[in-house]
C-alpha cells in the first residue's frame, strides 16, 4: 500500500520550482543524514534535467538520536527563510554537512552574508521548532520512517533513488501528464 502525503503539497511548504509544474518532488530530509547528503546533488541535477516541469519541496525530518545537529540545523533553515535565505541555507547545509558537529550556525550565516545575530535569535523562536515537529509529525502521518523519503504528487516513492531510476520514474509520470 502506498503512503499518501498528509498534509498535501501546501503554500506552507519551501518549494524550488514552478508552484504549477505537473511534477511535485517532496523530500522528507535530515540536514545530517549521510543519506540525505548523496540524495542532494541527485536532486539538483534532476532539477536542472527537468526544468519548469518539476517543483520541489523540502520538509525537515530529523532524526536527532542519531544525528544530534539535524533539528539545530533545521530550525537554522527556518531561521534563514526569514532572511528569504532558506534554500541558501538549505544548500549550504548539505553542501557542508561533515562541518555541521564543527561550526556555529552563526559561521554558516556569515558565510551566506546573512545577519549571523538575527538568525541566533530567530533560532530561539519556539515557532520555528514547532515548524520543524509539524514537518516531523507530518512525515509520520505519511509513512516516513527513514531519511530520506520522497513522494511524487502526493505518492511516497519506495524504489530506489539513485538518479537514472529516480529520473526516469519522474519522466514516465510526466509521459503520462
Amino acid at each position: 500500500m502506498a503512503h499518501s502525503l498528509r498534509p498535501p503539497f501546501s503554500d506552507k511548504d519551501h518549494v524550488q520550482g514552478d508552484i504549477h509544474a505537473p511534477l511535485e518532488l517532496v523530500e522528507y530530509g535530515d540536514y545530517q543524514c549521510p543519506h540525505c547528503g548523496r540524495a542532494y546533488p541527485i536532486i539538483k541535477s534532476i532539477q536542472a534535467k527537468l526544468g519548469k516541469e518539476l517543483k520541489f519541496a523540502f520538509r525537515n525530518f530529523p532524526l536527532s538520536e542519531s544525528h544530534p545537529q539535524a533539528f539545530a540545523a533545521a530550525v537554522a533553515a527556518e531561521a534563514a527563510d526569514r532572511q528569504s535565505a532558506f534554500w541558501p541555507m538549505h544548500d549550504y547545509l548539505f553542501e557542508y554537512q561533515s562541518r555541521l558537529p564543527l561550526m556555529p550556525f552563526d559561521a554558516f550565516a556569515e558565510a551566506l552574508k546573512l545577519d549571523s545575530q538575527k538568525l541566533e535569535h530567530d533560532m530561539q523562536d519556539p515557532t520555528l521548532s514547532a515548524k520543524v515537529d509539524a514537518d516531523f509529525d507530518s512525515g509520520i502521518h505519511s509513512g516516513v520512517n527513514g531519511t530520506p523519503t520522497f513522494f511524487i504528487n502526493g505518492r511516497r516513492y519506495d524504489d530506489n533513488w539513485d538518479e537514472d531510476s529516480l529520473l526516469a520514474h519522474l519522466q514516465q509520470m510526466l509521459a503520462k501528464h
